[in-house]
């Protein structure tokens, strides 16, 4: 074999293992009080938003700074960074994933995800 077949071959191995590495998640699913034991891992948290604590956005100090208080499915509370804009109809949402670590007691969120209510529901109001 020529030296430029082999070189090629580890460079498409080299590419399909980047790809393969890339697909693969790091973060999984827990809980504020599972997130806290490793606070240098990623995970994603399912909660509700404390509506009665509002958010804190304010796009002209810090676009990139949305901050709101989340209960987990265990029903610990949290302060939420979100590291990110506002996500859209936030207000709407009836259930919030966030993903990052926690530090300092706070969740650092470098995404967040919204579940809004269905409008295929028959018309029933959400409650």
């Amino acid at each position: 074999m020529k030296r430029t077949h082999i070189v090629g071959i580890i460079i498409i191995a080299l590419a399909i293992g980047m790809i393969m590495t890339s697909l693969v998640s790091t973060s999984k699913y827990a809980s504020f009080t599972e997130a806290s034991k490793s606070p240098d891992s990623d995970f994603h948290v399912v909660g509700k938003w404390d509506k009665e604590k509002g958010t804190v956005y304010d796009p002209q100090q810090n676009a990139n700074l949305f901050v709101f208080y989340m209960t987990d499915i265990e029903g610990v509370e949290k302060k939420v960074l979100l590291h990110n804009n506002k996500p859209q109809d936030f207000e709407k949402s009836e259930q919030v994933v966030v993903v990052g670590k926690m530090k300092d007691g706070e969740f650092q969120a470098s995404e967040t995800l919204v579940k809004c209510p269905s409008k295929y529901n028959d018309n029933k109001p959400v409650q």
